[in-house]
């Protein structure tokens, strides 16, 4: 008797994946999604339960299923995956520097070289030159 592939595995697989890199560009621009990922944790959920399936299924009826080695690999990796990406949002994304150590209201910045529209570096120092300030305007990120 010929043994089918266990397609429930690599689709589950290939789930998990789309979980992990489909945040930053598409889950992470909308404040529904970005400071709670629930879409992300729903796709891993979906993921792994293809995986549980294909696994179990691989393991119970190993005489019709292929999938015993790749399916225990692929659900550790993706379990891998799945502790990453939580570090990665709930701890890594959240480590913004101190307030402490940020500059206070009338203090002096430290010297500094940037990049201007053109390209073309501009120095605070060379600014000063011949101007008695310099207006800095920060532009919020997201988080």
């Amino acid at each position: 008797m010929k043994r089918s592939r266990n397609i429930l595995n690599w689709a589950g697989f290939a789930i998990v994946l789309i979980a992990v890199v489909s945040y930053v560009p598409f889950f992470a621009l909308s404040p529904a999604t970005r400071d709670i990922p629930w879409a992300n944790y729903l796709l891993f959920l979906i993921g792994g339960a293809l995986l549980a399936v294909g696994v179990r299924r691989a393991f119970r009826d190993s005489a019709h299923y292929h999938g015993k080695i790749s399916g225990s690999i692929l659900t550790v990796l993706s379990a891998l995956l799945f502790a990453f990406f939580v570090v990665s949002v709930t701890y890594l994304s959240k480590q913004i520097p101190a307030a402490g150590t940020a500059l206070r209201v009338g203090q002096k910045a430290p010297a500094f070289v940037l990049l201007d529209t053109a390209g073309n570096q501009v120095s605070s120092a060379d600014l000063l030159k011949n101007h008695h300030g310099l207006v800095l305007i920060f532009y919020r990120g997201y988080w």
